[in-house]
């Protein structure tokens, strides 16, 4: 049962790629979204079977690569934090297979899009139910190389193959991190697995590494560092974070299976996957929280100026991922992992509602061009509406339930960095609050500001599109409330041996023992942006004053924050122009052209004909040519044999020369291997 669930992703895959052109674009959709359901229904089977019964499962396949050193077998592991991911994964990939039947419907290569869809939940379930690090770094690989050809679908825009490259090279960065981090594990275990790292983490816990032969670092410390460049790049992590808002030049719904449940929470599982590790590294602990906690504020202060309706909701997700980072750093795994779940349910719902708005208005993204919209797609609005809140953290939605617990383990953990993180991640909320009511404002609730035109063909979601949104805006008002106590509540034991924390990192959070004035701080933040977004572009007068404001009283701080904080232009010039420069004269012009072009297959080819015209002159065919040849060869041999000196040089043996000096005279050092 195990292998066939997580193979059937793969086949639908495969027989969507290979056999679209037999089977056509429905059968494409119907082999790929079937597979999915029944794959998702087997997921549902497993959680019931570890988390309801606690039955962890670990199975071999078989050898997968074997070597005097080296041996890895193709395995699978089931527990708590498994199974959650896979209920996660396949649940948001069906509806967005689902979502995709229509939205792509007119689309000629609907078959290989599919094909992609089902491929990239294969490497995510390979990513999640793996055994040991190498087969987790082949889905790791695999759900980024996915990304690519899905950002990169029409492939015949400029900005999507700009995207699809920046995604691929960022996320190298952080690749090559994870690949040391790997290469460091091996060297200190000499084990791939993760039950025998794991078990061997408290022993190595003082071992220490020779860095550049200078220092001693911890190797558990370095092993965390470098783990950690892997999710900052996987997870677009402040530093890092720059693909993830150019990925929205991909179609809709592939927006939302990369930013809601896959590629980008692959970095939080990873921290929650090498938690027995991780612990007994506490400054790997601090860098984290502060990054998360950054992150979270960054990227909330950058979405309150956005103008595209897919970047607001882009920016939204690198700070929810930011609040799941800083949680895991305060060895809150099960607090990060259940806010991961959470989000991945109203962050799909705004996608795909977003998807809807677009798919409506003929691929309009601008909210400036937007308004009025609440009377003609009633129904996309409500779903919008119910992730917004969702988002925001209002009581009793699902996102309460799990950005607040994080806020509030950030402030009782009672460290420096943990006070740091909570205030950052409370002005995010603030943020979060003020550009959702403004999403909200100026797409549906403002005066109409687009053409007649498009609001004349707009209309609302069809069936086929508004059935996932249902499910999941059900899944954004209840499932929180209805998984808090099984999750995260004290004592609960749904979670077994798949998180580890440390006793000195144990984070015990009591509402009874915070105040309330503290857990009520983050609610009033984001409902203040909420009404601040409202009380600005609530009404047009207002909205004008704003806009006003922006171009005289606080044009610096909106050039800023509309610049990204300056991050991209900082890479560019940087990192982008210098490696362009070096590119072309030294790669380009020195080798492709230089070597490979002028000396390579062409180049020598035509190299060797022309010495071959050049050798062939000298075959005449006239005898008295070979005899002259042959009695000046005969003339220099003999010179040389008998030691007849040029009469032209004779002068420097009747002068006394010493014979150094009569090589230098005649330039002949490098011959005679002479040093000057």
């Amino acid at each position: 049962m195990y292998r066939r669930r997580r193979v059937r992703p793969l086949r639908g895959s495969r027989s969507a790629g290979r056999g679209g052109q037999w089977i056509g674009r429905k059968g494409s959709v119907r082999v790929t979204s079937g597979r999915l359901r029944r794959t998702r229904g087997l997921s549902r089977i497993a959680r019931w079977e570890v988390g309801r019964n606690g039955n962890v499962v670990t199975r071999s396949l078989c050898t997968w690569m074997s070597t005097e050193r080296l041996m890895v077998k193709w395995g699978l592991l089931y527990d708590s934090l498994t199974v959650v991911m896979c209920v996660v994964v396949t649940r948001v990939s069906s509806l967005v297979h689902r979502y995709s039947i229509e939205y792509m419907g007119g689309d000629p290569h609907q078959s290989r899009f599919m094909s992609y869809l089902s491929l990239f939940t294969f490497f995510m379930l390979v990513l999640v139910t793996a055994d040991n690090r190498v087969q987790m770094f082949v889905g790791w690989e695999g759900v980024g190389l996915c990304s690519y050809l899905l950002i990169n679908f029409w492939y015949t825009r400029i900005q999507a193959n700009k995207a699809a490259i920046k995604a691929m090279l960022v996320n190298r960065v952080g690749d090559f991190g994870l690949a040391l981090g790997m290469r460091v594990i091996y060297m200190e275990f000499r084990a791939r697995d993760y039950a025998t790292v794991f078990a061997l983490a408290a022993d190595a816990a003082n071992h220490e590494i020779r860095v550049r032969g200078r220092r001693d670092v911890g190797v558990l410390k370095r092993i965390g560092r470098l783990l950690f460049v892997g999710a900052v790049g996987k997870s677009a992590q402040l530093g890092l974070h720059t693909w993830l808002p150019d990925a929205m030049e991909g179609p809709t719904p592939v927006s939302a299976l990369i930013h809601a449940a896959t590629m980008v929470t692959a970095g939080v599982f990873l921290m929650a996957r090498c938690s027995p590790r991780l612990e007994y590294a506490p400054d790997v602990r601090t860098v984290r929280t502060r990054f998360g906690g950054m992150t979270a504020f960054f990227a909330g202060t950058v979405g309150l100026v956005q103008n595209d309706l897919k970047r607001v909701i882009a920016y939204s997700t690198c700070s929810q991922l930011g609040y799941m980072i800083f949680a895991c750093g305060l060895s809150a795994y099960e607090v990060g992992v259940f806010h991961l779940a959470n989000h991945a349910r109203f962050k799909a719902l705004l996608f795909l509602s977003a998807g809807s708005v677009i798919h409506a208005r003929g691929d309009d993204q601008d909210i400036r061009r937007m308004g009025g919209l609440v009377r003609i797609l009633p129904r996309t609005y409500a779903m919008m509406f119910i992730g917004s809140i969702a988002l925001m953290g209002v009581p009793f939605r699902t996102g309460f339930y799990s950005k607040d617990v994080i806020l509030e383990v950030g402030y009782g953990s009672y460290k420096w960095y943990g006070h740091v993180a909570h205030w950052l991640g409370t002005g995010a909320a603030f943020c979060t609050g003020f550009y959702s009511m403004r999403l909200l404002y100026y797409t549906f609730l403002a005066e109409a500001a687009g053409h007649r035109k498009v609001y004349e063909g707009a209309h609302d979601a069809p069936r086929r599109m508004a059935i996932p949104l249902r499910v999941l805006s059900v899944g954004s008002v209840r499932v929180g409330w209805l998984t808090k106590d099984r999750m995260i509540g004290l004592g609960t034991g749904f979670w077994g041996q798949a998180l580890y924390t440390h006793v000195d990192g144990r984070v015990r959070v009591d509402a009874e023992f915070i105040p309330s004035q503290v857990k009520l701080i983050p609610v009033c933040f984001s409902m203040g942006g909420g009404r601040r977004a409202r009380w600005r572009y609530g009404s047009y007068e207002n909205a004008k004053k704003v806009y006003n404001r922006k171009v005289t009283r606080f044009k610096s701080r909106y050039v800023y924050l509309s610049k990204k904080w300056f991050f991209d232009k900082v890479y560019t010039e940087w990192v982008v122009v210098p490696v362009r420069h070096h590119a072309y004269h030294t790669t380009y012009k020195g080798i492709d052209r230089g070597v490979i072009e002028m000396r390579g297959p062409r180049g020598l080819t035509n190299a060797l004909y022309e010495r071959g015209k050049r050798v062939g002159k000298i075959q005449s065919g006239e005898v008295y040519h070979y005899s002259l040849v042959m009695v000046m060869g005969r003339v220099r041999f003999l010179r040389r044999t008998l030691g007849v000196v040029h009469p032209g040089r004779a002068w420097m043996n009747e002068s006394g020369m010493s014979r150094e000096k009569r090589l230098r005279v005649c330039g002949r050092y490098r011959f005679y291997g002479v040093k000057g």
